[in-house]
């Protein structure tokens, strides 16, 4: 059976209500969903609305945490931001993790990219944990004026020493050439003496020296037993005085700008065959003694040795590595440069 049409009757179209509170001003009205499902949406108008809500607020999120981002790292000069760090209320910690994640899955716009690499942003978590070194040495330098520090020094809780030896090995700045230099570079803008071409021990000797003479003066003299952040001054002076023609042309450019020069002492008899023999012996025997050193604190993780301990080397030769120590420190004034930076480098401070 057919249905038979109906004159009169009138089509009504069921209209659904705004959501969401009318706005004060008209200009807002339109920056509320609207969405009436029972009628027809203007395109351009739907996809007005999608930006007022979801684009623009996002802008909004990302402009605020660059801005907390900037704050940060004028304070500290880096962006390494523990992970629950907030700025003035933002979580800027978090929100850096967000930004390295879109970094590596390719959705950070190049842009937003290039905006926190003006910043010193570090993608990689071991960029990340080298930055947080870089700014413990960059806190020790202020301490000490120099980053000659020894293997054992800490800063800001962070291995500073151990950062600063590594840093200097070969391809301890990475292999990656761009990233080698631009850390090298910025070590070198902290202290261009970062990595000498002599001692680390000696470095650190004459800086601390450099700090007890008055910008444009020069020293007289410093009395042995004159002590600078544990360092005999007056004592390490000596020795270069003594063993000036040990120095490099360099080190006694240095030496000289402060006032030091080379002691007076009459010429050495030549040595006998006999003595060199000895010499060459007690060289050998050194090398042992510093080989079952690096031995020891690698193991032990520690300086100290009790006097009776024998230090078992690779190759099976016993080394009384209590004594070696004992009889080092008590003939330190006999030691070389040489001998004594490389005890110093091992973290011993009377080196």
């Amino acid at each position: 059976m057919l249905a038979i049409p109906q004159e009169g009757l009138k089509t009504t179209h069921q209209t659904s209500s705004w959501l969401g509170e009318a706005p004060e001003d008209e200009d807002g009205e339109e920056q509320r969903v609207l969405l009436r499902f029972g009628s027809h949406r203007d395109p351009a108008l739907v996809a007005r609305l999608v930006q007022y809500n979801l684009i623009e607020p996002e802008n909004a999120f990302w402009k605020a945490g660059h801005r907390a981002a900037v704050t940060y790292r004028e304070r500290e000069h880096s962006l390494a931001v523990p992970y629950n760090h907030q700025e003035d209320g933002f979580p800027l910690g978090r929100w850096l993790s967000d930004q390295r994640r879109a970094m590596r899955g390719g959705g950070l716009p190049a842009k937003r990219a290039g905006e926190l690499e003006e910043l010193g942003i570090v993608w990689e978590p071991a960029d990340e944990a080298w930055e947080e070194n870089l700014g413990a040495a960059r806190a020790y330098f202020e301490a000490y004026e120099t980053l000659a520090a020894p293997v054992t020094a800490a800063m800001l809780d962070r291995p500073v020493g151990q950062f600063l030896a590594n840093a200097r090995k070969k391809n301890g700045l990475g292999k990656e050439p761009v990233r080698a230099q631009r850390r090298a570079a910025l070590l070198a803008t902290i202290d261009p003496d970062w990595n000498p071409d002599w001692p680390i021990d000696w470095q650190r000797h004459y800086a601390a020296l450099a700090g007890l003479v008055a910008r444009g003066s020069v020293l007289a003299y410093v009395e042995p037993g004159t002590m600078v952040h544990g360092m005999d001054m007056g004592r390490w002076l000596a020795r270069q005085q003594r063993d000036w023609t040990r120095l490099n042309t360099e080190q006694q450019h240095r030496l000289h700008v402060l006032g030091v020069k080379p002691a007076a002492r009459p010429q050495k008899a030549p040595a006998r065959a006999g003595a060199k023999a000895g010499a060459a012996k007690g060289s050998d025997a050194f090398t042992r003694g510093l080989t079952a050193l690096r031995q020891y604190i690698a193991r032990e993780g520690k300086t100290v040795v009790g006097r009776q301990h024998v230090e078992q080397l690779p190759d099976g030769t016993p080394v009384r590595l209590g004594v070696f120590l004992s009889n080092h420190k008590n003939r330190r004034d006999r030691l070389s440069e040489q001998q004594l930076a490389a005890l110093a480098e091992l973290g011993l401070d009377w080196a």
